[in-house]
C-alpha cells in the first residue's frame, strides 16, 4: 500500500508539473492573444482529452479514503489538525507580505498590473500597516482597503482580466469575517475561489495557444516529447482539474503540496516574476495544506452509491468545463 502511495504521488507531479510550468501566460510572453477558433479548440483530441478526465475523476473519489486510512497518512493529518489556530495568521501576514513585495516591484496582485498613481502604492502601504497590527478591527480595515485596491484594477483592467486574481477577493472575506458568526464560511470561500481562479487561468491555454506556445519555445520549457500544441492543451487540462478538485474538495492536502513544489521549481525557468506573481497562491497553499477538509462536505457526499458517485462526478466535470470554456470565449 505504501508504495502504492509513493506511485501516485510520484504520478500527479509528473502529471502537473507541464500544468503549472506556464502558469499565468500573460507575464512571461510579449506575444499578442489570438484567439484560436473554437472549432480547432473543440477537436477530436480535445473530447477524448476531457471524457478520460471526466473517467479518471470519477473513480478518484472511491480511492481517496484507502488513501487516508493508511497509518502515516493518519498521523500526518492529524498533526496538520492542530495546526489549524495558526491559518488565519499565517493569511494575515502572508497578505501583508505579498502586498510590500507587489508594491516594491512596481505592481498590485499580479507583475502585469502596475500602478499609475502615486495614491495606489500609499495606500497599499497603510493596508500592511492595518494587517500587521494585532486588533481585528484593524484586519478589517485593511481587507477593506485591499478591496478598494482591487475594484480600483477592475475598473483599469476589466472584470474578465481580474478574474484571474479573483482569490483574493476570498483572502478579503477571510480577512472582514475574522470574529464574526460568519467567519466559518471564510475558508470554504477560499477554496471555491481558488480552484475556480484555476480553472479560470487554464482555459486561457485552450483559447489563447499561441501565447503559452511560444513561452515553451523562448524559455525552453521541457515538452517530454509531445508537440507544443498538443503540450499546452494537457496543461490546460492537468491545471483546470487541479482548479476542480479544490472546488469539489478531494485531495486538498495532497494538491496543496504538489503545486507548492511546482511553483517553487518553476522559479528556475521564470525567476523572480514568478515569485512576485504566486507569492500569494503560496499562502492560500499552505493554510489548505494546515485546514484540509474537515469543514467540508463534498457534493459527490449526497450519492449514496458507488455507480451514483461516478456518473454524479463524470457528468459534473464536462458541464462545468463546457461552461468555463464558453463563458470564457465569448467574455475574456
Amino acid at each position: 500500500m505504501k508504495k502504492l502511495i509513493v506511485s501516485f504521488m510520484a504520478g500527479a507531479v509528473l502529471l502537473l508539473t507541464p500544468a503549472l510550468v506556464s502558469g499565468h501566460v500573460k507575464w512571461f510572453t510579449e506575444t499578442e492573444p489570438v484567439k484560436e477558433p473554437i472549432e480547432e479548440i473543440i477537436s477530436p483530441f480535445f473530447i477524448f482529452a476531457a471524457l478520460f478526465t471526466a473517467v479518471v475523476l470519477s473513480v478518484l473519489p472511491q480511492i481517496l479514503p484507502r488513501l487516508m486510512n493508511v497509518e502515516p497518512v493518519r498521523k500526518l493529518d492529524k498533526k496538520l489538525e492542530a495546526m489549524r489556530p495558526y491559518t488565519f495568521p499565517i493569511l494575515r501576514y502572508g497578505t501583508a507580505a505579498a502586498l510590500i513585495i507587489q508594491v516594491l516591484t512596481g505592481g498590485l496582485f499580479a507583475p502585469e498590473l502596475a500602478y499609475e498613481t502615486v495614491l495606489v502604492p500609499l495606500l497599499t502601504w497603510a493596508a500592511v500597516g492595518a494587517l500587521i497590527i494585532p486588533h481585528r478591527f484593524a484586519v478589517r480595515i485593511g481587507a477593506v482597503i485591499v478591496l478598494c485596491l482591487f475594484l480600483n484594477k477592475v475598473f483599469q483592467y476589466g472584470i474578465f482580466h481580474m478574474l484571474d486574481y479573483a482569490f483574493y477577493l476570498a483572502v478579503i472575506f477571510v480577512l472582514f469575517m475574522a470574529g464574526t458568526k460568519y467567519e466559518k464560511w471564510g475558508f470554504p470561500l477560499l477554496y471555491l475561489v481558488t480552484g475556480l481562479s484555476l480553472c479560470w487561468v487554464a482555459v486561457e491555454k485552450w483559447v489563447y495557444p499561441g501565447m503559452a506556445e511560444d513561452i515553451i519555445l523562448s524559455h525552453g520549457v521541457p515538452t517530454f516529447g509531445f508537440a507544443a500544441d498538443t503540450f499546452v492543451s494537457l496543461s490546460a487540462f492537468i491545471e483546470f482539474v487541479v482548479g476542480y478538485l479544490l472546488v469539489v474538495g478531494i485531495l486538498n492536502r495532497l494538491l496543496a503540496f504538489v503545486l507548492t513544489g511546482i511553483f517553487m521549481m518553476t522559479t528556475t525557468l521564470f525567476g523572480f516574476v514568478e515569485i512576485v506573481g504566486h507569492f500569494m497562491i503560496h499562502i492560500i497553499l499552505v493554510t489548505f495544506i494546515i485546514e484540509g477538509v474537515s469543514f467540508y462536505k463534498p457534493p459527490i457526499s449526497i450519492h449514496k452509491t458507488i455507480i451514483d458517485q461516478m456518473v454524479f462526478v463524470f457528468l459534473n466535470f464536462i458541464f462545468v468545463l463546457c461552461t468555463f470554456l464558453l463563458i470564457y470565449y465569448r467574455f475574456a
